[in-house]
């Protein structure tokens, strides 16, 4: 569902916008309209369901259940919100948020059967149906899905998402020194993972 949304919305025509316009959709929104937020979903849903799926490890079903708990929750809090910062960064963090909650309540208990980090790097380099073999960029996404959970988060959020090592460091609960080496452990079995499947 969110593909379609998302492709549509990349054919539809560019328009200069000063802002004014999200600004008017948030503020409709936060007084409860619902065709502005829909209109604010449909901006904002590829982003969002993007890094999502990135932090969790490309595990489609759940990127889409938490893309959606992330749309519930900014709806919930939209009247609270002050325009501090642009809708998009609030929304954005928002999302990175609900994926680290995720994370954080997965490692405290069992991993789910047929959640395994192995399964997906075992797909690397797999042929597709047509019988060709998958493109760099879906095993790169792949390769970067089978990292231990830890290391894919602070990959993902230092080199994707631009965060600083602190950042991360208050978010995940670690020193600014363990960002840091997940980090470099993060890109060591990347490298060495693509190099293997190459």
């Amino acid at each position: 569902m969110l593909t379609v949304v998302t492709e549509s919305l990349t054919d539809a025509p560019a328009v200069p916008d000063d802002g004014s316009e999200e600004r008017n959709l948030v503020a409709a929104a936060a007084r409860g309209e619902m065709r502005a937020f829909e209109a604010l979903y449909r901006k904002h849903a590829g982003r969002v369901h993007g890094v999502i799926a990135r932090l969790v490890g490309a595990h489609g079903a759940r990127a889409e259940d938490l893309t959606q708990e992330a749309f519930v929750r900014a709806w919930q809090a939209l009247p609270a919100f002050r325009f501090e910062s642009a809708f998009s960064t609030w929304l954005h963090r928002l999302a990175v948020n609900t994926a680290l909650m995720d994370l954080r309540s997965r490692r405290s208990r069992p991993q789910d059967e047929g959640d395994s980090d192995e399964e997906v790097f075992d797909l690397i380099g797999s042929a597709d149906s047509a019988g060709h073999t998958t493109a760099l960029s879906m095993d790169l996404e792949r390769a970067v899905a089978s990292l231990p959970p830890r290391a894919r988060a602070v990959l993902v959020l230092y080199d994707v998402e631009g965060w600083k090592h602190e950042e991360i460091a208050a978010e995940l609960g670690m020193a600014v020194g363990s960002s840091k080496a997940q980090l470099h452990r993060a890109r060591n079995l990347l490298r060495d993972r693509l190099e293997a499947h190459a």
